[in-house]
């Protein structure tokens, strides 16, 4: 779990690299970092970076399981399994085939708020690339066997990684309770009820609906320059028509929280219990200003690792806990959520361990964090620019997530500005605000039998 919630905050890192690079010529000419809009809507960033002949191409479509009509969760998710699929122009497994022939790589995966396909190929493919991310764009072949087949396999996919994991199951849960009305709620893979239901029409409508250049974000990055990815972008992604104008992205938004809720899950392939407290809390796009650069810095501060408070306090001198960290999922489009989680070891119960986080956490809204406490958690940020900038395809994330959640090619380059700029009462006044516990979720994942007390 650890290595999942810790997957937005190493993007946000990335945002540091990739405005460092802008004046650090070993990581390539940054200062060339470039946006484009064809005429047919689809919006291009050129993210040069010399240092090796590779280049990742990635395309961002602004549709994720949060935009998904009610009764056909898990659509999102199924239709990044279907681009896969033949084409009018190519047979199913063409475009992977060439994508091994030269030695690349190829993925995709599918968020609340977005949907990428990217490939990792030499320079020389990436006209190749873009001609066959292009035609599957709008020739996919959606018959009713491709559907059923692949249906079959998204059904199989559930059963293995959410029916077979308790903590998955508890975290669906965690989420469908948290959230009263925001569309965050409902997995992204999609109940298994209505993964059942989904048909050729669903998936159809839906790629005429999403599937469009001017719903959709290019980022090349890597041994490129703008008026090559430009030229290679006109014409073959310039040849697609710009698709139906989408209203925007206005979602239910969540009401005012009053109450605190449990929810627990006791299973016999669960052995050792874990807890995890969330709250609904504002994103890098629904925050005003400064509040979620103080939230990422609370979270570093109260468990962003070693030398975090959670850690300091329950692992290394109560001893009473395995694991103990914080993470805020910033990068998102509508208001998000700050979870504290913690594992017991030894002889301690879930409940010590949840006792002290949750003390840890109105220690530091009553009393605040030092300058120098805050100051060191900015530089951890930093010095993970280190590792992080050798990441091309880090980089591309991070310009596609946020340009698919509202945020622009700008809002990149000023983030380390707005993080050296929070004060510590912003992030006293973060955790006053929002860790109230009088208005969170806690989930308690526990061995058969047992209850979290």
């Amino acid at each position: 779990m650890a290595s999942r919630l810790r997957a937005v905050a190493l993007a946000l890192v990335l945002a540091i690299t990739s405005a460092m690079a802008q004046n650090d010529p070993a990581a390539g000419d940054g200062a060339d970092i470039s946006t484009f809009t064809l005429d047919n809507g689809l919006e291009v960033v050129v993210i040069p970076d010399r240092r090796a002949p590779v280049v990742t191409h990635m395309l961002w479509y602004k549709v994720g399981s949060a935009d998904e009509q009610p009764g056909k969760s898990g659509i999102a998710h199924f239709f990044e399994h279907l681009m896969f699929k033949g084409t009018e122009n190519h047979p199913a497994g063409e475009f992977s085939a060439a994508i091994a022939a030269i030695g690349g790589q190829e993925n995709a995966f599918t968020s609340y708020d977005y949907t990428a396909y990217f490939q990792q190929v030499d320079p020389a493919s990436l006209e190749t690339m873009m001609r066959f991310e292009a035609d599957r764009m709008t020739n996919l072949v959606l018959t009713d066997e491709v559907i059923d087949t692949e249906r079959d396999v998204i059904i199989e996919e559930r059963g293995q990684r959410i029916e077979n994991e308790p903590d998955a199951i508890l975290g669906e849960e965690l989420d469908a309770t948290l959230y009263q009305a925001s569309p965050y709620r409902l997995p992204i893979i999609g109940w298994m009820h209505e993964i059942e239901q989904l048909n050729r029409e669903d998936a159809i409508d839906f790629y005429r609906r999403y599937y469009a250049p001017n719903n959709a974000v290019l980022v090349v990055a890597g041994d490129v320059d703008t008026d090559t990815v430009q030229r290679l972008a006109e014409e073959t992604y310039g040849e697609i028509p710009r698709g139906p104008n989408l209203p925007a992205r206005i979602r239910p938004t969540e009401p005012e929280q009053n109450t605190r809720r449990t929810v627990t899950l006791d299973d016999p392939r669960v052995t050792t219990p874990t807890f995890r407290t969330a709250w609904v809390v504002p994103s890098y796009t629904t925050a005003e200003t400064g509040q979620a650069e103080a939230l990422d810095l609370l979270s570093e501060i109260l468990g962003g690792g070693l030398r975090s408070r959670l850690y300091r306090e329950l692992v290394v001198k109560q001893g009473i806990a395995a694991s103990a960290a914080a993470y805020y999922r910033g990068t998102a489009l509508d208001d998000t959520s700050f979870i504290v989680y913690g594992q017991p070891r030894g002889e301690a119960t879930i409940a010590q361990v949840e006792e002290a986080a949750m003390a840890e956490v109105a220690k530091l809204a009553a009393e605040g964090v030092t300058d120098d406490e805050l100051e060191a958690a900015k530089k951890r940020f930093k010095r993970s620019m280190i590792f992080a900038r050798d990441s091309q395809s880090g980089m591309a994330r991070i310009y596609g997530t946020t340009l698919t959640t509202g945020g622009t090619v700008a809002d990149v380059a000023e983030w380390p500005d707005r993080i050296d700029a929070v004060k510590a009462e912003q992030v006293q006044a973060a955790a006053k605000r929002y860790l109230e516990a009088s208005r969170s979720v806690t989930g308690y994942l526990m061995p058969a039998g047992e209850e979290p007390t």
